[in-house]
């Protein structure tokens, strides 16, 4: 994966982000805390695609230097940022259940999603046999919705004290 793949795919993303920004009404601090879920999750991410390498789940291709891991961490930060910003809009109107619900959807999508980016782009990545790098990424994408939506949480309260909440 190159420095020029990285910076396409995180001003691809951003602009998911905005728009979604906007279609959620997110406020600042709302967006904010989608921002640190999202800062939060792309560390977890450099953890598990460390893991997996070692583990012999995957083959990513990353460079080592610095310059590129940092770029790499901000393109995946950015990418993981409008996911809290939806489970909260989902929370918001379906309490827990949606959040459940969003757990499970993408623990069954995610592994297909990325095998399908694999096979389009194997210089980017390439997976390993067997069932364990299939519940590595649904791990990863389940982690990736709990973690994202709990830091989120955290910085700007729950969904249910949100200005643009139903009131019962």
């Amino acid at each position: 994966m190159s420095t020029q793949d990285v910076l396409i795919m995180t001003c691809l993303y951003l602009a998911a982000l905005l728009a979604v920004t906007y279609f959620t009404r997110a406020t600042a601090q709302r967006l904010a805390g989608a921002l640190a879920g999202g800062a939060a999750v792309a560390f977890l991410g450099l953890g598990i695609i460390a893991l997996g390498q070692v583990r012999g789940w995957w083959r990513v291709a990353l460079s080592e230097s610095p310059s590129f891991l940092v770029l790499f961490y901000l393109g995946l930060a950015i990418s993981c940022s409008p996911i809290p910003l939806v489970t909260w809009r989902v929370v918001r109107r379906f309490g827990w259940r949606g959040l459940a619900t969003c757990v499970v959807m993408v623990a069954i999508i995610g592994p297909p999603r990325d095998y399908l980016i694999a096979a389009v782009f194997p210089a980017w990545m390439t997976f390993g046999p067997g069932i364990a790098p299939v519940l590595a990424v649904a791990t990863f994408y389940v982690s990736l919705v709990a973690l994202g939506h709990a830091v989120m949480r955290l910085i700007s309260g729950p969904s249910r004290q949100d200005p643009l909440a139903r009131r019962s």
